[in-house]
C-alpha cells in the first residue's frame, strides 16, 4: 500500500493554533471580565486547538500517527503558568485516551513536557522580547529531541523517519518562533493602546488644571491687592467699600471659574425634574437682561410650551452660558433671538446672534478642553454646555459665518408624562391632574 504525505493537515493544526492565539485575544481586549480572568481564557482558547489537532491529526505513514498539540501545551503553560498547563494536560491525555485509547508512552511523554515547561515558565516570562522568542523556539528543539529519545527506548515499534524529523522536530521550534512572536506583538499592541488611552486623559486633566489656576490665580492676585490697600491707615469708609466690593467681584469670578470646572468634570447628572421650557428661558431671559442692556444687545423670543427631563440648575447654566456668550460676540451691540418648538418627538432650543461668527476650525473645536474663541476665555463654559446636553441624551449644532452671526440648535428629547400635565397659573407652579404640585 503506497501512503501519500496529507501536507494540507499540517497547514490545518498551525491554522487552529493560529485562530485559537488570535479569538484569545479578541475576547481579552474587548470583553471587560475576561481581564480578571486572563489564564481562565488563555486555557480555554489554547484547548480547542489541542482537542482540534487530535481530531484532524497528520498523518506520516499508514503506521504512524501525529499532531501539534503540544504547541499550544507549551504556550498555555509558558504564558500561563502551572495551573493554566495542568489544566491543558488534563485535556490533552484525556481527549488522546478517549480517541485512540490508553499509551503509557503518550502519558509519560506529555508529563516531561509539561513538567520541563512549568518550570521554565517563571523565568519565561521575566525575559524581555527578543529572549522569549529565542528560549521558546530552543525549549521545544531540545524537548522533542528528549522525547524522541524516550519514545525510541520505550516502545520497540517507534521509528524516527525523515518525515517524523521534518514534521515533529524541526516545524514545532519555527512555529513556536513565530507564534511566540505574534503573542508578544499583539500583548504590547494592548498595552500601547492604553498607555495613549491613560496618557490622553492625563493630558486633558493637565490642560484644565493649567487653565483653572491660571484663571483662579488673576482674581486672587486682584483681592490680595485690595485687602492689602485695605490696611492703609486713614483710608475713608468710601474708598472701605468700594475695595470691598472688588474684592467680592473677583471672588465671585473665581468662584464660577470653579463651579464650571466642577460641572464639567461631575460624572453625571444624578437629579433630573422635568422642566417647562418656554417658562424657563423666559425666567433665564429676565436674568440675563441687564447683561444684554449693559452691552447694547436687544432680546426677543418665541417659545413653544415642551417638556424636557433635566436637572434644572445644569440646564440653567447651559442656555445662560449660550446667551452670555452670544451676548459677548455682539461687541457692537445687536439682536439676541430665542426660539424653542416642539415636535412629536423632540424639543428644540435656538439662540441666534448677529455677532463675530465662528470659522470652521472653531465650531469642530467647540467643547475642546481649554480651547475658546474668546481672548480670555477657558474654554470651560462650551465644555459644560456639551457635556450637559449629552448627559441629555440631546444634540448640539452649530450653525455660523465668520461677522454674520452664529446660530446654536440643541435637540432635547420630548418629555411626555403620565399623568398628564396641565398647566395652572396659581402660584406659577405646574399642577398634576392628581393635584400635587411640583
Amino acid at each position: 500500500m503506497t501512503f501519500v504525505f496529507i501536507n494540507h493537515n499540517v497547514l490545518d493544526n498551525l491554522f487552529y493554533i493560529l485562530v485559537s492565539i488570535l479569538m484569545f485575544f479578541v475576547l481579552f481586549d474587548n470583553v471587560k471580565k475576561f481581564k480578571n480572568h486572563k489564564n481562565l481564557l488563555l486555557t480555554v482558547s489554547m484547548s480547542l486547538p489541542i482537542v482540534l489537532c487530535m481530531k484532524f491529526p497528520i498523518y506520516i505513514d499508514q503506521y504512524c500517527v501525529h499532531d501539534l498539540r503540544q504547541i499550544p501545551l507549551f504556550i498555555g503553560t509558558l504564558y500561563g503558568g502551572w495551573a493554566a498547563g495542568a489544566a491543558l494536560l488534563i485535556i490533552s491525555l484525556s481527549t488522546r485516551f478517549a480517541i485512540y485509547g490508553f499509551n503509557s508512552l503518550t502519558l509519560v511523554v506529555y508529563l516531561v513536557l509539561y513538567l520541563a515547561t512549568a518550570l521554565f515558565s517563571t523565568k519565561f516570562n521575566r525575559m524581555n522580547k527578543k529572549s522569549k522568542l529565542m528560549t521558546s523556539a530552543l525549549l521545544i528543539f531540545v524537548l522533542e529531541l528528549l522525547t524522541t529519545e524516550i519514545a525510541l527506548k520505550m516502545s520497540v515499534y517507534f521509528k524516527v523517519t525523515e518525515a517524523y524529523i521534518f514534521y515533529f522536530i524541526m516545524i514545532p521550534p519555527v512555529a513556536m518562533f513565530f507564534l511566540v512572536y505574534l503573542i508578544e506583538v499583539l500583548m504590547d499592541t494592548i498595552h500601547i493602546r492604553s498607555n495613549i488611552v491613560k496618557i490622553e486623559k492625563m493630558d486633558v486633566v493637565s490642560q484644565l488644571a493649567a487653565s483653572i489656576s491660571h484663571e483662579v490665580r488673576n482674581p486672587l492676585t486682584v483681592v490680595k491687592g485690595f485687602i492689602q490697600l485695605l490696611k492703609t491707615p486713614d483710608l475713608s469708609q468710601n474708598d472701605k467699600e468700594r475695595y470691598i466690593q472688588h474684592v467680592l467681584r473677583e471672588l465671585s469670578t473665581a468662584e464660577s471659574i470653579i463651579s464650571d470646572y466642577l460641572a464639567f468634570a461631575k460624572p453625571a447628572i444624578e437629579k433630573v425634574e422635568p422642566i417647562l421650557i418656554d417658562k424657563e428661558i423666559k425666567n433665564l431671559i429676565e436674568v440675563i437682561k441687564p447683561f444684554a442692556n449693559m452691552n447694547a444687545v436687544k432680546i426677543t423670543n418665541q417659545l413653544a410650551s415642551g417638556m424636557v427631563l433635566a436637572n434644572t440648575n445644569y440646564f440653567r447654566q447651559c442656555i445662560l452660558n449660550l446667551m452670555k456668550n452670544s451676548i459677548e460676540a455682539m461687541e457692537n451691540g445687536g439682536e439676541l433671538k430665542v426660539l424653542s418648538l416642539t415636535d412629536k418627538n423632540h424639543v428644540i432650543i435656538k439662540i441666534s446672534d448677529n455677532g463675530i461668527g465662528m470659522s470652521k476650525e472653531q465650531i469642530n473645536r467647540y467643547g475642546e478642553p481649554y480651547y475658546s474663541s474668546k481672548e480670555k476665555g477657558t474654554g470651560l463654559g462650551s465644555m459644560v454646555v456639551l457635556k450637559t446636553v449629552q448627559t441629555m441624551n440631546g444634540k448640539l449644532d452649530i450653525e455660523s459665518v465668520p461677522s454674520d452671526g452664529t446660530t446654536i440648535m440643541i435637540t432635547l428629547p420630548l418629555y411626555n408624562p403620565d399623568p398628564v400635565f396641565v398647566k395652572e397659573q396659581t402660584d406659577s407652579r405646574v399642577k398634576l391632574k392628581t393635584g400635587y404640585y411640583i
